[in-house]
């Protein structure tokens, strides 16, 4: 089994969209979880406050080919780590910096993105063994703010914006060193059918490549190991 940490650092590098399919029922899965794979998503986050969440991720790991990775957002307990590794998740994402959340993710062998608003938290989080960071809620916080923390949290380590993200954003946000994108609202809504969430990635998509020039495309790559 490749070591998931290290494959979330190779498809953050490949393309760095994550796909926040908050309040999707288990039964829109498979088919919104194809759709988003068809345009090139290979990070797909399914938030414990959805309906029957470790249904819908199991699910979705079940459909996906392997070099897709499928995880849980919003998980604020060290204890629904365990639960989240058992449904097939491979990466935990959390709106805060709790570092006992990190290390239980951690020893179950998922990756684990935690939220950061401030270089305090970033330190912290990196300290308890964070594989990148989640500035949240980037809305507030904005592109100057990313491109002042990249003076002490330098690369490789890897930058996530999530929260109001659209298409038109990431231009900005990916000048001020971002690394990747966390995309919810603007990509993903209860009732969105699987043709509509595939038009909204295909817009997010050409925004990525357009900011990010150099960054390979994956639609026709597929690993073969879990």
């Amino acid at each position: 089994m490749t070591d998931i940490p290290s494959r979330l650092q190779r498809q953050l590098a490949d393309c760095g969209l994550i796909a926040i399919l908050r309040g999707m029922a288990p039964e829109a899965a498979h088919a919104v979880g194809l759709a988003l794979y068809a345009q090139g998503f290979r990070l797909i986050e399914v938030p414990l406050n959805s309906p029957k969440p470790l249904a819908s991720i199991a699910r979705l790991r079940a459909s996906l080919p392997a070099d897709c990775l499928v995880g849980a957002g919003t998980v604020l307990r060290a204890g629904d780590c365990e639960a989240v590794r058992n449904a097939g998740g491979q990466f935990v994402v959390m709106p805060h910096t709790d570092t006992c959340v990190i290390r239980a993710a951690k020893a179950t062998g998922m990756a684990c993105i935690p939220g950061v608003a401030t270089p305090t938290e970033s330190f912290a989080a990196l300290d308890a063994g964070a594989d990148a960071l989640k500035m949240f809620p980037a809305e507030q916080l904005g592109a100057a703010v990313l491109k002042a923390w990249r003076a002490v949290l330098r690369p490789p380590l890897a930058l996530i914006a999530v929260g109001g993200i659209t298409p038109e954003d990431i231009a900005s946000y990916a000048a001020a060193g971002a690394t990747g994108f966390g995309l919810g609202s603007a990509l993903y809504q209860p009732g969105h059918d699987a043709t509509e969430v595939g038009r909204r990635a295909q817009r997010f998509m050409a925004a990525w490549h357009s900011a990010y020039p150099g960054s390979p495309s994956r639609h026709n790559h597929q690993e073969t190991s879990a």
